[in-house]
């Protein structure tokens, strides 16, 4: 499968992104999910809007570790679009939010180029200085925030206060790797498309079915990146196969289109996944037999291997070396958004190698759901 490269602006027009700024989910109730990220992921509560801040319609509770930042925020009112978003998907990312040099500007590249606008460009500002914001709309409801922080000083954004959480220690979680989209029926070129023209982004990496099969399903995606790479994004369609695939278990969940899951760098995954486990994340399962020769198929592996096979740490090479990985289960009741936990030893790739252990581990969730 290939996708166009023409479409991607010269350099000078390029929307200089610096990295993920936060990613904002949409909760029924934030006060417990940002309980459930403490306790579960090491997250530490550093700042919060509501009531107590002036606003009255609802309540944001932002959350950290290191580079990762995410925002949680609950409707206080029963018409609120906050509500209307929870009501329609569950639990879900809403906003994945982009650190930019500035804001005005990338909001009018993307424009002119055919993104819709969300929300136009303004400043908000306090004692600690101003931050320039603007939306605009990704697939489904999901929207990109560009952010341009020009040297604030606060907590995070203007209209929240530092706050305190719990007493919990980190996991070792550094930063977020990339973020999953998945898009209905053939739609995923359209959304490659859609960001090599609108936002300047460049083909990264590609699967079709041949690469992610089972027995009973499939799917195609494709990696697109931003200039730096600091941004990356896998966008998934599901592909014809005997049964339900997982994207169209998580389409029919989710109710469209949405962020199916955020990849989270770590120095060390052997101890970051520990601590979860200890703290009662629940992964998929990794067969025993995925382990045999293991030890072969990757020469040099530096990890022991009666480690990576107690957690269940899958691996995988490219011309550049190797990563680990492990996911989630879905965090919500409804199969959709997960996290995925990631080691980088050089490699760029994104697990093609363990696809049919991690798809089959995927539809076993699945049956036991009914929804295979």
């Amino acid at each position: 499968m290939t996708t166009s490269t023409s479409l991607s602006p010269t350099p000078a027009d390029l929307i200089a992104i610096n990295g993920t700024d936060h990613v904002e989910f949409w909760v029924g109730n934030a006060k417990q999910a940002a309980y459930y990220y403490q306790k579960a992921f090491g997250f530490q509560v550093v700042a919060y809007a509501g009531p107590e801040t002036g606003i009255r319609d609802r309540a944001s509770y932002v959350l950290q570790q290191n580079k990762i930042r995410f925002v949680l925020t609950t409707a206080l009112v029963g018409d609120h679009p906050v509500a209307k978003h929870v009501l329609d998907h569950g639990d879900g990312v809403r906003d994945v939010a982009l650190w930019v040099e500035d804001a005005a500007k990338a909001f009018r590249l993307a424009t002119s180029r055919g993104a819709r606008a969300v929300r136009e460009p303004h400043v908000v500002e306090d004692a600690h200085g101003r931050v320039t914001l603007a939306s605009v709309a990704t697939y489904g409801e999901t929207i990109h925030t560009f952010v341009q922080r020009d040297g604030y000083q606060g907590v995070f954004l203007p209209g929240y206060l530092p706050r305190e959480g719990l007493d919990v220690a980190a996991t070792g979680l550094e930063f977020v790797d990339h973020i999953v989209g998945n898009v209905g029926w053939n739609e995923m070129n359209t959304w490659v498309e859609y960001y090599q023209q609108v936002f300047g982004f460049h083909h990264f990496a590609n699967f079709d079915d041949k690469d992610i099969s089972t027995e009973f399903s499939a799917l195609r995606s494709v990696v697109v990146a931003n200039h730096n790479e600091r941004i990356k994004f896998p966008l998934n369609e599901p592909a014809e196969g005997k049964k339900k695939s997982q994207i169209e278990e998580y389409i029919h969940s989710y109710g469209g289109p949405g962020v199916q899951h955020i990849a989270l760098n770590t120095s060390d995954i052997v101890d970051t996944v520990r601590k979860l486990k200890a703290n009662g994340v629940e992964f998929l399962a990794t067969p025993g037999s995925y382990y045999d020769g293991l030890a072969r198929r990757f020469e040099g592996l530096a990890e022991n291997l009666a480690e990576l096979k107690e957690l269940g740490i899958l691996v995988d090479r490219d011309e550049k070396g190797y990563m680990l990985q492990l996911f989630t289960k879905p965090l919500e009741d409804r199969p959709t958004v997960f996290f995925e936990i990631i080691q980088r030893k050089g490699s760029e790739s994104f697990g093609k190698g363990n696809f049919k252990a991690l798809f089959e581990s995927i539809e076993r969730e699945q049956d036991r759901r009914g929804n295979l």
